[in-house]
């Protein structure tokens, strides 16, 4: 019982700063502007732990190294913290080991990509039926028009209906399948 507490906690924490970091990522990456309160509010959470790491880990064509990698550490202690808890030693065999848990955390850092994209999504549809007017509204369609600019090239409005938001949800749903096989293969060589 104070296994699965401990267990829900962490994942609870480092998940909350992962998809911080996925989101600030994204943000800087799909040029969104931070001076919106989502932004402040994800670089408040976040500056402390990305500016001392983009002293180290430099950007590249735009994109901000440091979040992403941070958010892949992050999900790395979460897992090794979580086998941990579960009695995994590392002393049998420490590379291999490690090898395995940073496979691991990539893969579950795509998924908890397509995860953020598939809530950033529904969130960007259901405030367009309600109040498209609204602050937020700008920032989550930054946040997705590249995706649905792949689909609206092929697939007009249909009755002044926009169907790319649904093409990116199956999309995404689609590649979680592989990545979800993918992650329970590597998680149960350990």
């Amino acid at each position: 019982m104070f296994a699965q507490i401990g267990e829900f906690l962490i994942e609870t924490l480092f998940g909350f700063f992962v998809y911080l970091l996925l989101l600030r990522f994204y943000m800087q990456w799909l040029r969104v502007p931070f001076r919106n309160p989502i932004g402040e509010f994800v670089a408040a959470l976040t500056n402390w732990m990305v500016l001392p790491a983009r002293r180290l880990i430099p950007g590249l064509l735009g994109l901000d190294f440091a979040s992403l990698t941070l958010a892949w550490v992050a999900e790395l202690l979460m897992r090794l913290l979580i086998l941990w808890m579960r009695g995994f030693s590392l002393a049998g065999a420490p590379g291999t080991a490690l090898g395995l848990l940073a496979t691991l955390a990539a893969i579950e850092l795509a998924k908890l990509s397509l995860n953020l994209l598939m809530g950033v999504v529904i969130v960007q549809v259901v405030l367009s039926w309600v109040n498209p007017h609204t602050p937020f509204a700008g920032i989550f369609d930054a946040l997705t028009r590249p995706f649905y600019r792949v689909f609206r090239r092929f697939i007009p409005p249909i009755g002044n209906i926009d169907l790319s938001p649904l093409f990116v949800l199956l999309i995404a749903q689609v590649l979680q399948i592989p990545l979800g096989t993918l992650a329970l293969t590597v998680s149960r060589l350990f």
